[in-house]
């Protein structure tokens, strides 16, 4: 069972939303009720299946897993994972259940959990979810249809701003009796939106009757999942106990998963500081994110003896973008020449060999690793979607789509560097005493905001680069909460995000590209993208009527944000890298759109104990 993760929704890097309704020819099984949704053909999965592939339903139950909280995740200081206020704990999704699971071997599907069966009304505006009989929140009382509704509606009205984007196709959701939920969704609604709010947290509405849900908090919530909030530290760690009568333990979209007694997660500042805390066996998983690291740090005593286990696994879901977000809200920024000309002075190649142990290759595009990326020359079918905004867009978005160009590996390509030169120039950017000044006279100056000092080295030579061309560049190191507040003020000038989409891209599109979300507060829109092209580009994504229309429009979409400029590309490699303590079992395939862990994975008693007598 995958679990909408708030970092997947509503931080950085994360909208890897499982999509949603069947296509509209499949309106002809209207109102019979099936076990799951997907978007563009049958489930993979047929009724009363008896669990997913990719897990062992015999896996057993007990031990615990402790691991360093994800990258961004450097402390919290609330419960309350689904709203804007806050730095939220880790992993907070596994206090709740929701109405439908969905399963990480196929691209769009979910499968019933609190509900078992759903029936969509002939004009797909309407779905009805039945509740199964027995499913209970953590305090044993029963999970009603009014809890559903309690929680859907307030978590749109008073939930992220990102929630309320994606759910405000959403006209309504209402009760027919104890174990019935209806929701009513717009008729030109998201093709995700059903499935989005399908895989929500179920709240309690008699929890929430005495608290006020909008705001942070330490008291742990009532929760219905499969974990409820056990010990904590504020800032420091986290564990989750398993619950163990939970009522969803056996369904077939859960067995076989969430096996460990107790989750934990500990919390560093600093993740070189939190190698250490790994070599010491303080914690027992860490997946690497540091290429410096992965090529040179993991040469200690445990691994070379084998009580440390690193793999690589396979991740085929879409690398997304990853980069430095220029922020053109700021007047200084306007021009996308100039930004080009940022781009053009990051020598990747350098980067790449010098600092990340050439483990890398370089992001084009928005839809990285994906059949949804530009390449070439548009397609007839993109070449419709482009037509209509000829003259509005900048004439390349009908030939090749940009790309960052291949610098000589030097660390200052000089013919990169004269065209920057050329660009900032024509855009308005002259020198005076040395430094690239505006028609008024103004210095160009730009400040790098960023939280983690794993991106310093990154940072340096392109800082340098940015000197030659006359532009003042300086570095801010802030502490994870104030970085937080900033971005979702967009106070800044350069940040560094990561974009990762489904792998059927909906409503989620349009908080990061629209608009809408260029002016939502806590957006994930950090370039402030307004452009009605784009708009129109993300709607046409959302109404595919099929894979390929899909394909067509992203990639369409894809040249013209590439078009714009927005951003200086990072880097991507489709894999994992993850380390262990060798004490645990998985199972013998991976989730192909998931890592899969600690969700399938199990204590193993045996290899623990050998473990412990090693040492």
């Amino acid at each position: 069972m995958s679990r909408l993760s708030r970092r997947d929704v509503l931080i950085v890097g994360a909208g890897a939303v499982a999509s949603g309704v069947t296509g509209r020819g499949a309106m002809a099984q209207a109102d019979a009720e099936r076990h799951g949704l997907s978007a563009f053909g049958d489930l993979a999965y047929p009724a009363e299946f008896p669990h997913f592939k990719y897990v062992n339903p015999a896996a057993p139950k007990g031990g615990t897993f402790i691991q360093l909280a994800g990258a961004g995740t450097a402390t919290f200081n609330s419960l309350n994972g689904f709203i804007l206020k806050g730095d939220p704990a880790i992993d907070m999704e596994l206090v709740f259940a929701s109405l439908m699971a969905r399963a990480s071997d196929e691209a769009d599907a979910v499968y019933g959990l609190a509900a078992d069966r759903v029936a969509i009304s002939a004009d797909g505006r309407s779905y009805r979810f039945r509740l199964r009989e027995g499913i209970k929140f953590h305090d044993g009382t029963p999970i009603t249809a009014g809890d559903v509704t309690f929680s859907l509606s307030i978590l749109k009205e008073k939930g992220h701003p990102n929630i309320g984007i994606l759910l405000r196709d959403m006209e309504a959701a209402e009760t027919d009796g104890e174990r019935t939920v209806v929701l009513r969704f717009a008729a030109n609604r998201a093709r995700d939106v059903p499935l989005f709010a399908a895989t929500l947290p179920i709240l309690s509405r008699a929890f929430y009757a005495t608290r006020k849900f909008d705001e942070t908090t330490m008291e742990p919530p009532l929760g219905s999942g499969p974990y409820r909030v056990g010990r904590f530290e504020q800032g420091r760690f986290l564990e989750f106990d398993r619950v163990k009568d939970w009522w969803g333990a056996d369904l077939p979209a859960a067995r076989g998963q969430f096996n460990f007694d107790v989750l934990r997660y500990d919390y560093y500042r600093d993740r070189d500081v939190a190698f250490e805390g790994f070599t010491a066996r303080s914690y027992w998983f860490r997946e690497e994110y540091t290429s410096r690291i992965w090529a040179t740090r993991y040469d200690f005593a445990a691994i070379r003896d084998g009580r440390v286990r690193r793999e690589v696994l396979p991740d085929q879901r879409p690398s997304g973008a990853q980069g430095w977000m220029i922020n053109t809200r700021r007047e200084k920024f306007a021009d996308p020449r100039m930004r080009e000309a940022f781009a053009l002075a990051f020598d990747f190649q350098w980067t790449n060999k010098n600092i990340m142990f050439g483990s890398y290759e370089r992001t084009h595009s928005y839809f990285q690793n994906s059949d949804m990326m530009a390449k070439g020359k548009p397609s007839p079918a993109e070449l419709a979607l482009l037509e209509p905004h000829r003259g509005k867009v900048p004439d390349e978005v009908f030939g090749e789509p940009w790309v960052p160009p291949m610098s000589d590996g030097s660390g200052q390509d000089r013919r990169l560097l004269r065209r920057a030169i050329e660009l900032l120039t024509a855009a308005g950017w002259t020198i005076k005493d040395g430094k690239r000044v505006n028609a008024k006279g103004e210095p160009l100056t730009v400040e790098f905001l960023f939280f983690e000092r794993s991106f310093e080295p990154h940072h340096a030579p392109y800082v340098k680069n940015l000197a030659l061309l006359g532009i003042e560049a300086r570095l801010r190191l802030v502490e994870p909460v104030q970085y937080r507040s900033r971005v979702e003020d967009f106070d800044f000038d350069i940040t560094v995000q990561r974009m990762v989409f489904a792998l059927t891209p909906g409503d989620t599109l349009r908080t990061y590209f629209s608009s809408q979300s260029a002016r939502t507060k806590g957006s994930f829109n950090f370039p402030g993208i307004a452009d009605p092209v784009v708009d129109a580009l993300v709607e046409r994504v959302i109404a595919a009527p099929d894979r390929a229309g899909l394909n067509a429009a992203c990639s369409a979409l894809d040249r013209v944000l590439r078009a714009g400029r927005y951003w200086i590309p990072h880097w991507y490699k489709a894999s994992h890298w993850v380390a262990y303590w060798d004490m645990f079992g998985q199972p013998p395939t991976k989730p192909r759109y998931a890592r899969g862990i600690p969700e399938t994975w199990w204590y193993d008693r045996d290899k623990a104990a050998k473990l412990e007598q090693r040492g």
